[in-house]
């Protein structure tokens, strides 16, 4: 794959880089050590590649953008632990990225794509609209870089999701390419289930991804149990409202036997009463679900719902035996919510 003239070398399987190698009369074996040195090593010098020659380290040099397709632009650390990376594509775009800590666990947020069409209410991303799509060398640089930091602290990525700037299904082909590359054994090899996307509820994609069955993990961004109100703040709702997705959502329960994640932000005064409890509780009754309620990041003058209203909201869906979580608050202080760290700078 190319962009700007030079190949980007990071979203290419070792079949790939050693089809391209063929037409320089370079051994095949090559494509495993080369790929190995970037997904394995992460280096981001081609010239740290210490068993390759050096005419296929010019070659690489020439032909090739530099093995990791992104840079660091701003890195913000909050007090809690979570870091914002801010980055510089090789177009001279900018996408954010997030690590998040918790004990054993860190927790990597990706993005997929340049901005975002959906346009969710609640969501900085959106609001600059979609610039372009992210290669899957891009998608998998963000994981690669962070995972170089965090081995000079003798840590690792333990998880990683697609929840950052961009709709992933929107991008439907570089994303799973990219996961695989993750997945790869010569790479991160880092494990499907490891892996999370979320969409918005793309309908066509969440049903065309229960059939590839990958065992990656599935979240959909809900965010209210009736189509008036979902489509007040999700655009994507009046293509493909509630009934559809829910019915997307089964299929994708049917094809996997896997349990799917439902996002639900709570938004003071328009979301979180007892009675959206009682709709989302009846919504919800009959799928094999996690529901993961999310005191929202203030954007656009909404402002998240008090601790007592999530506490009850969350005791309507347990006592249905609906399985719940809320999620921590992480990062306020970086700017943490989608788009803002590349808003402001």
């Amino acid at each position: 794959m190319e962009n700007m003239g030079k190949i980007q070398i990071a979203g290419l399987f070792p079949d790939e880089i050693a089809a391209w190698l063929a037409d320089y009369d370079t051994a095949s074996y090559r494509a495993d050590q080369i790929f190995h040195w970037i997904h394995h090593q992460q280096v981001n010098e081609f010239v740290e590649m210490s068993n390759i020659p050096n005419k296929v380290i010019e070659l690489l040099e020439t032909q090739c953008h530099q093995p990791l397709a992104v840079e660091e632009v701003v890195t913000r650390k909050s007090i809690d632990g979570t870091e914002k990376y801010l980055f510089r594509l090789e177009d001279h775009e900018t996408i954010e990225t997030v690590l998040i800590p918790d004990g054993n666990r860190n927790t990597v947020c990706v993005s997929s794509q340049v901005g975002c069409a959906m346009n969710c209410s609640f969501c900085a991303t959106g609001q600059g609209g979609c610039v372009r799509n992210m290669t899957g060398a891009e998608i998998v640089s963000q994981v690669l870089w962070v995972q170089r930091r965090l081995k000079r602290e003798n840590s690792s990525i333990s998880n990683i999701v697609f929840m950052g700037m961009g709709e992933p299904f929107a991008n439907y082909r570089e994303v799973m390419k990219s996961i695989h590359l993750i997945n790869h054994p010569d790479g991160l090899n880092l494990g499907m289930r490891r892996i999370t996307i979320s969409t918005c509820g793309l309908v066509p994609q969440i049903e065309r991804f229960a059939r590839e069955n990958t065992q990656a993990n599935l979240a959909v961004s809900l965010h209210a149990p009736i189509d008036s109100k979902r489509s007040q703040i999700m655009p994507i709702n009046k293509k493909y409202p509630i009934e559809q997705l829910i019915d997307a959502c089964s299929y994708y329960v049917e094809q996997t036997g896997r349990r799917i994640s439902f996002e639900y932000a709570l938004i003071d005064g328009f979301n979180d009463s007892t009675e959206d409890a009682l709709q989302l509780r009846d919504l919800l009754s009959d799928l094999l679900c996690h529901v993961n309620l999310i005191p929202i990041n203030p954007v656009n003058h909404l402002r998240r719902s008090k601790s007592q209203v999530i506490q009850t909201f969350a005791q309507v869906l347990e006592d249905a035996h609906i399985s719940v979580t809320i999620r921590k608050e992480r990062g306020t202080d970086i700017e943490a919510a989608c788009g803002q760290l590349r808003q402001r700078s």
